[in-house]
């Protein structure tokens, strides 16, 4: 069994992600929940439904592929399921959420598993519009 409890956010890469947040609501009518410009990064988190996934546009984030974000438990328990069946650790970092293990697949699709110790962190940055 997967020790998956939700996935939060599709972290997407964007060369533009003014332009790209602006398709994302105005085409696909999405919400914009926010767009921070800090720390040498743009994102934006669009809201296309009621709940998660949420979509993160952000011209930060290296390579083509969207990280699948999925909200677990027990962050060490989940990291240590994955890395036995095969999944490398590309990092460990820490996400406005809580603390985050990112992998690749062998075909190159990208996972992370956050633990949400910051739950309430998120409220912080809704409704702020930087762009």
């Amino acid at each position: 069994m997967a020790p998956f409890a939700q996935l939060d956010y599709l972290y997407t890469p964007s060369r533009d992600v003014a332009t790209d947040a602006k398709l994302f609501t105005e085409v696909l009518g999405g919400r914009l929940a926010f767009a921070v410009d800090g720390m040498g990064a743009r994102v934006a988190m669009i809201e296309l439904t009621d709940g998660p996934p949420h979509v993160l546009l952000t011209d930060h984030l290296d390579g083509e592929r969207t990280i699948y974000i999925y909200r677990v438990d027990d962050l060490r328990k989940a990291a240590g399921a994955l890395k036995r069946r095969g999944a490398e650790v590309e990092r460990r970092l820490e996400i406005p959420m809580g603390p985050c293990s990112s992998f690749v697949l062998p075909n190159g699709h990208r996972i992370a598993l956050y633990e949400a110790s910051r739950p309430d962190v998120l409220q912080h940055f809704l409704g702020r519009r930087d762009f």
